[in-house]
């Protein structure tokens, strides 16, 4: 039984964004409840073209159905809101309240393990310790001749369906990366170190492991054997090794997911709590400019840049990519494509997906979308896109929100790198 669930889990794509994709390409984009037949609640599924079939079956159009047609009860569309200053503070509350972000403590004390220069770039290897778990390990990345303070960068790495890796994802630190790193940059970000590209622009950049990635990946010796299917922390940096943890972490997340829901806390909580910690790092160092900071990142990256950009007003400037969509579609097409990293319960009654980053109306924020994403559906990429434009229009803030659509699949290209680079130096002036 147990090798059948793996099986299952392992062919219905939940092995993690940015991995999966293929056995979803077609999948339904634009139906909803009220496109289905009025026999939906007791036809079999052959009675459906299957441009109406949904990941839940017959429950699909009855779920959908809950929310359809309804603006979310703490939507800013919403005419009974007409002033941000009240809104804000009262969407940001209940949005805290659903993640359950737990109190992680105060600023850690700073390590530096190592330091060195590498392409221009004074690099600064950096670990703090939370309340819990192994450290955190993070890069610094800044242009070695810089003077002055200059402007942050809080940098996320994606998900990829690899959590052995995070941090070195988009960084490089010497001439040998390794040659998963190397595929990976390829495949994903043009061959760049997008991190490094960025810092030569003259920004500090700042990359920390994510809560269950790299430095916060779970040991398997830290483990019950019985859980270990085998494997142990040995010889880590082996390619094969590296695929067998990363197939194992996709099987434990779904552990992991149901354990945090078990402590009163949600995924999204636990990120954004260890995300605000790095960037209180980024902003304790003395050579950040604190009232020039912004985030960004691809696919699970966008997703923390979600909820950053619309939670810590430190943000002045954010960039999300890949990762822009609707409840909507997560409840009927692509929640197979995704990992349990994003779902906080209750919250789509109350705002959807896109304003969750609305919620930085209106300060600059930049959405970047692949035209063929598999891990999202074009026509509610476009509703995201179209929600956001409306927020920003209320406020008389159109030229502070921008959605670009690249070809091509799930990516943070060098075509999309120049735009993010240009767009942070639109609003984050490199000189004061």
């Amino acid at each position: 039984m147990k090798n059948k669930r793996r099986d299952f889990l392992k062919y219905s794509g939940l092995a993690g964004l940015g991995m999966a994709g293929g056995i979803m390409k077609g999948f339904a984009s634009d139906k909803t409840a009220d496109h289905l037949p009025e026999t939906a609640g007791h036809a079999d599924s052959e009675d459906f073209a299957d441009d109406q079939l949904t990941m839940i079956g017959l429950y699909g159009p009855w779920a959908a159905s809950l929310t359809a047609n309804k603006l979310p009860s703490l939507s800013f569309r919403n005419t009974e809101w007409t002033d941000i200053e009240t809104w804000r503070p009262t969407a940001r509350q209940r949005v805290i309240d659903r993640m359950a972000i737990p109190d992680i403590g105060v600023l850690p004390e700073i390590r530096v393990i190592r330091e060195f220069v590498y392409d221009g770039l004074l690099v600064k290897e950096l670990e703090w310790q939370l309340p819990y778990g192994r450290p955190t390990q993070a890069i610094l990345l800044k242009p070695v001749d810089a003077k002055g303070p200059l402007p942050g960068i809080l940098a996320f790495h994606d998900h990829g369906g690899n959590k052995y890796f995070g941090k070195r994802k988009i960084t490089r630190t010497d001439n040998n990366p390794h040659p998963l790193i190397a595929a990976h940059q390829k495949e994903y970000y043009s061959g760049l170190a997008w991190a490094n590209e960025l810092a030569k622009k003259g920004y500090v950049v700042l990359v920390p492991d994510a809560f269950s990635f790299a430095s916060r990946r779970v040991m398997l010796q830290d483990v019950p054997k019985s859980l270990r299917q085998g494997l142990s922390d040995e010889d880590p940096e082996n390619p094969a090794n590296i695929a067998a943890y990363n197939k194992w972490a996709a099987d434990h997340e779904h552990i992991m997911a149901k354990s945090l829901f078990s402590a009163g806390i949600t995924w999204p909580g636990l990120f954004f709590a260890e995300d605000r910690k790095a960037l209180d790092v980024l902003c304790s160092l003395h050579d950040v400019d604190t009232k020039r900071v912004g985030c960004a990142g691809l696919s699970g990256g966008g997703l923390r840049t979600a909820f950053m950009g619309g939670l810590d007003p430190r943000i002045q400037c954010a960039v999300c990519v890949g990762f822009m969509t609707t409840w909507k579609d997560f409840l009927l097409y692509k929640s197979v494509n995704h990992t349990w990293m994003i779902y906080t319960p209750l919250l789509p009654k109350e705002l959807d997906f896109p304003e969750i980053l609305g919620m930085r109306i209106p300060l600059p924020t930049l959405v970047l979308n692949d035209l063929a994403d598999d891990l999202y559906t074009l026509n509610e990429m476009k509703e995201a896109d179209r929600i956001l434009a409306e927020l920003y229009h209320k406020v008389d803030a159109d030229n502070r929100y921008k959605c670009s659509y690249y070809p091509g699949p799930h990516k943070f290209d060098a075509a999309m790198q120049t735009e993010a680079f240009a767009w942070f130096d639109r609003w984050l002036a490199l000189s004061p």
